[in-house]
């Protein structure tokens, strides 16, 4: 009885000893990074009060064609996938993690003969059963430390993978506007082919009437074939466009199917928000933050690795030589032992460790502030190029007007006087149709300024 009064007075000293050392906490805390800039650039700021990066991305991109392939990519991507596979092996380690808090336990059954040194003494039979308990205590924070790493990662996958997803969905919706865009120059050198076409055979109406020469003739053929010769490459642009959103809707390269360019809604109640709310929604900034904090708490494990680590170790079993008599009351063994392990040694490995750890911490630090830069690039760009798109629109659509009534009448005075030659004719042809090719690149750029934009501000995981 006193025997066992003596070890639970043990277990109670080891117990307030480790308390007493627990406190003796040597981490350091971490203190939030974030820091942005009032302002992006100038005045481009806009909508002080509200983020569109808020909105889900069904509110940003109305046609549901367009929907459906968004859809399809979130289903199949596989980038999205590999980064959801990465966020289930980032949860496993932090409940891993956590798990080191937890005494380890194990069983062991053994039966043995053993030959004593003695000749003359006979074999001797031992039977075993006993379970094993071992226990660090986590006096300086380091599995507390580690713990917090872990979690950091965790919360940065996570990010990452709403990261991907953003990019996927601007990915889809770029290309799709892009898949759109050729198929509307598509159908303007189609028309104009028509259009080169009849010239053809009025030149040669005219030519048989002395009204033009045979340069005429040739020229307005070579005008109708260089226009024609374009048809392949934007045929083999439409089909590069169609394998690009294939591989990010994680299908075999086919048709897609689509609306037409000038159907689409250009979103047009633009607004940023606040600067600060750029940290609020997008996720690589998330990401760059709780990789810092990662590398932060690494640096306090490496810090706990110069002091000595506490180790409670317990034993409790059954012991016996004789099979019929091993469960009996006498043959029960117990001990409970705790012990300081301080490094001597390998110091010199521990400071390399912290090296490495500091190192490891500034080059995240300098990641972040990257993030936080390239972050306020890409609004002020995308906004910029939206606002600069939408101030040409009006020029733009009175150089057509012109460019039309130019074709007619140089065709017209063709016709009743020598002073127009063909060369005029197709001056102001070639004009017309680089000009309403224009007129699609501007379509495509303000629908392209739009996903930059709630891209760049974190939308489209929500």
């Amino acid at each position: 009885m006193m025997e066992l009064k003596k070890k639970y007075r043990l277990i109670l000293q080891i117990a307030a000893f480790s308390v007493l050392l627990y406190g003796c906490n040597i981490t350091k805390p971490y203190v939030s990074k974030q820091s942005v800039p009032d302002k992006l650039y100038g005045d481009t700021v806009a909508g002080a009060n509200t983020n569109m990066a808020v909105l889900s991305w069904k509110e940003i991109f109305k046609d549901p064609l367009l929907q459906q392939l968004i859809n399809e990519g979130i289903d199949n991507n596989l980038d999205l996938k590999t980064a959801a596979a990465n966020l289930k092996a980032a949860e496993a380690n932090f409940v891993q993690s956590k798990q080191a808090f937890l005494p380890t336990l194990s069983g062991n059954a053994t039966a043995g003969v053993y030959h004593p040194s003695d000749a003359l003494a006979s074999n001797t039979r031992v039977y075993q059963l006993y379970a094993l308990s071992s226990w660090q205590a986590d006096i300086w924070g380091k599995l507390r430390s580690t713990k917090r790493s872990m979690y950091a990662t965790y919360l940065a996958s996570e990010a990452y993978k709403q990261a991907v997803k953003t990019q996927l969905v601007a990915n889809i919706a770029v290309t799709y506007y892009q898949l759109l865009a050729y198929d509307e120059q598509l159908n303007i050198i189609q028309q104009s082919l028509v259009v080169y076409s009849k010239d053809m055979e009025t030149m040669k109406i005219l030519k048989n009437s002395d009204v033009v020469t045979g340069a005429a003739v040739v020229q307005s053929a070579a005008n109708y074939y260089a226009v024609k010769s374009t048809v392949p490459d934007i045929k083999n642009n439409i089909r590069q466009a169609e394998n690009t959103l294939s591989l990010l809707l994680g299908r075999t390269p086919g048709t897609i199917n689509r609306d037409s360019l000038f159907n689409e809604q250009v979103y047009s109640e633009l607004s940023t928000g606040l600067p600060v709310q750029l940290l609020a929604n997008r996720p690589d900034v998330k990401e760059a933050e709780l990789q810092l904090r990662s590398y932060f708490e690494l640096v306090n494990v490496a810090e706990t690795c110069f002091y000595p680590a506490l180790t409670i170790t317990g034993q409790a079993g059954l012991y016996s030589t004789e099979l019929k008599s091993f469960f009996n009351a006498g043959n029960l063994l117990a001990n409970i032992v705790g012990g300081l392990t301080q490094p001597i040694l390998n110091n010199g490995l521990n400071k390399q460790r912290l090296k490495i750890a500091h190192a490891n911490y500034e080059a995240a630090e300098y990641n972040y502030s990257k993030v936080l830069l390239t972050a306020g690039q890409e609004v002020s760009n995308a906004l910029y190029q939206y606002q600069m798109v939408d101030e040409k629109t009006p020029s733009r659509l009175e150089q057509i007007a012109n460019l039309e009534k130019a074709v007619h009448f140089t065709k017209e005075l063709l016709k009743y006087t020598s002073n127009t030659n063909y060369t005029d004719v197709l001056t102001s042809e070639q004009s017309l149709l680089s000009a309403r090719q224009s007129v699609v690149t501007d379509k495509l750029q303000q629908l392209q300024a739009v996903v930059n934009l709630y891209a760049a501000l974190g939308g489209g995981w929500k």
